[in-house]
């Protein structure tokens, strides 16, 4: 960790607020109120040879978990679709991860911030996969998560809000100590919900199996993977999913903008074999995000 660069003191340029700003100089006060009380969302993005991949969906998913998180942002979806692809390029990049993220300001203190300004930035910044390549091939290694995703009646969970992944930043923690890659957690029923930042697939006699979204965020991605699979006549079923059904399944993978598509080789004692349906739908979906790119093999 000591070659670690801290995202605060790097080069480059950070749209704030309407301008591009440099980026040490992209600051917010300590008494903003998204540091205290969390309100702000934010979204995870990719740029594949400069395109940011389904870009005016995650800039109205931005837009729509504001509106959930009771604050407006100030910019339709166009004009943020442009500050991403304006921070892409003012920082000559290509192949990049895109953050956008909306909050409250510093104008009042309190769990009241009615009259507090509504702030967007966008960062973006050479970030390879979420998981190494030869990882990713041979399937990660999951653990089982202690917290649950909450019930829908307890937590904004249509928002990709930035409190909902408190308990997902102590579990991925967790897992790590204990030698895995992620944590597969639970819903507030116990039934199978997502890893700390992905949507998890589960592969059965060829057909695939994923937990219905209800309480948690429905993926981007996750929706492209199951575009991708129907496309190939590949059967999805959405639906609840059992705990105690994770030893009956053979393949498993996981999806998300920064894990994009990754196999999973364990989720605590079941074991999986990353075979013929994840490779698939992994080049399908790198195929799609960069056309030009030659299939994984």
């Amino acid at each position: 960790m000591a070659d670690l660069v801290p995202y605060h003191d790097r080069d480059g340029l950070i749209w704030f607020d309407g301008d591009l700003l440099p980026w040490r100089d992209a600051k917010v006060h300590v008494l903003t109120h998204a540091l205290h009380y969390a309100s702000a969302v934010f979204e995870g993005e990719r740029a594949y040879d400069g395109e940011i991949f389904k870009l005016s969906e995650h800039s109205q998913r931005l837009i729509d978990g504001a509106k959930i998180m009771d604050f407006e942002i100030p910019y339709t979806v166009d004009q943020i679709d442009q500050a991403c692809r304006d921070v892409v390029k003012a920082n000559h990049l290509s192949d990049c991860y895109v953050r956008p993220l909306a909050w409250r300001g510093s104008e009042q203190m309190g769990v009241s911030a009615q009259m507090s300004k509504v702030h967007l930035a966008v960062a973006a910044w050479n970030w390879g996969s979420y998981f190494p390549m030869e990882q990713r091939l041979k399937g990660i290694r999951l653990t089982h998560a202690t917290y649950r995703r909450p019930d829908p009646a307890c937590a904004p969970c249509k928002a990709k809000a930035a409190g909902l992944y408190m308990i997902c930043t102590i579990e991925k923690h967790r897992a790590e100590r204990a030698g895995y890659s992620d944590a597969l957690m639970l819903d507030y029923r116990g039934r199978v919900a997502e890893c700390t930042g992905a949507n998890v697939f589960l592969i059965k006699d060829g057909v695939i199996h994923t937990p219905d979204p209800d309480c948690f965020l429905d993926g981007i991605t996750r929706r492209t993977v199951i575009a991708l699979a129907k496309a190939r006549g590949i059967e999805v079923v959405e639906r609840a999913i059992m705990p105690e059904e994770l030893g009956t399944f053979s393949e498993c993978f996981i999806t998300g903008t920064a894990a994009e598509v990754t196999p999973v080789s364990e989720i605590g004692t079941f074991r999986y074999q990353p075979s013929a349906i994840s490779e698939a739908l992994l080049n399908d979906y790198m195929a799609l995000v960069r056309p030009k790119a030659r299939a994984v093999a």
